[in-house]
């Protein structure tokens, strides 16, 4: 695949000097030739061909944390009774507790 990038890069490169050592030519045509003909058309390219390549990194990072994940509810399973039981939510046998009368000042307008 690099060699194909290479290969384009340079033939651009030849087409921009082409254009700027031509008399009707100019040094602002030579870089926007080789931007519009070899830069933004191989960043497509080069992206494209990655693809793949990303969806299996982050298949692997995913299948990671997922291990990571699992090892660790394991782990928090095999511990005491009491860690195992703050571990899920209202599972303390305690009751909610109640709101505190007074506690929050009421909003109003001024007179």
């Amino acid at each position: 695949m690099y060699l194909v990038v290479i290969a384009w890069l340079y033939v651009t490169l030849m087409m921009a000097v082409a254009e700027a050592a031509s008399p009707t030519g100019s040094i602002l045509g030579a870089v926007i030739t080789f931007a519009l003909y070899g830069l933004l058309p191989l960043s497509i390219v080069i992206y494209i061909m990655g693809t793949p390549a990303r969806k299996r990194k982050r298949h692997a990072r995913e299948l990671a944390e997922r291990e990571a994940w699992l090892a660790q509810q394991q782990a928090s399973q095999s511990g005491p009774v009491t860690q195992a039981r703050s571990v899920l939510p209202d599972a303390g046998g305690e009751p909610p507790a109640a709101a505190q009368a007074g506690s929050v000042a009421p909003v109003r307008k001024e007179p």
